[in-house]
């Protein structure tokens, strides 16, 4: 990740939270994407969800950051290990995808070098979070 992603990943974030209607999308898209997805959000206030997402977001972007943090995505990656929600390592790139999908209809710039610049954002972070599983 480069300074360019980052601009690209701010700006991009920044135009798709402009509609309150994009996080609802991505857990429209996310819980149609698998059974066990959307089992794991049978009994989740989904609103409450999608104000939970946008903080994780950046709290996932931090994964080569500063110690202190790390300590921030220490603790997301505790509660969605085995030991907590149980969430499979194998349902962070669905979810991945299925963001990136909601990006790109609510980014009116999206464009291939956007995509690239949210999964290179969030890669690490989501490859820390597999390894605390």
């Amino acid at each position: 990740m480069d300074e360019r992603d980052i601009e690209l990943f701010n700006d991009s974030i920044e135009r798709c939270s402009a509609s309150p209607e994009f996080l609802r999308r991505f857990y429209t898209l996310f819980l149609a994407s698998s059974d066990t997805v959307a089992k794991k959000f049978e009994h989740t206030d989904l609103r409450k969800q999608a104000s939970l997402l946008k903080a994780s977001l950046y709290i996932m972007i931090t994964a080569s950051g500063e110690s202190d943090r790390v300590v921030h995505l220490e603790r997301l990656a505790k509660r969605h290990s085995r030991a907590e929600l149980d969430i499979k390592p194998e349902l962070y790139d669905l979810w991945l995808d299925r963001l990136v999908q909601a990006v790109g209809e609510f980014d009116p710039m999206f464009d291939a070098e956007i995509e690239a610049a949210w999964r290179r954002m969030l890669r690490p972070g989501i490859d820390f979070m597999k390894s605390r599983y």
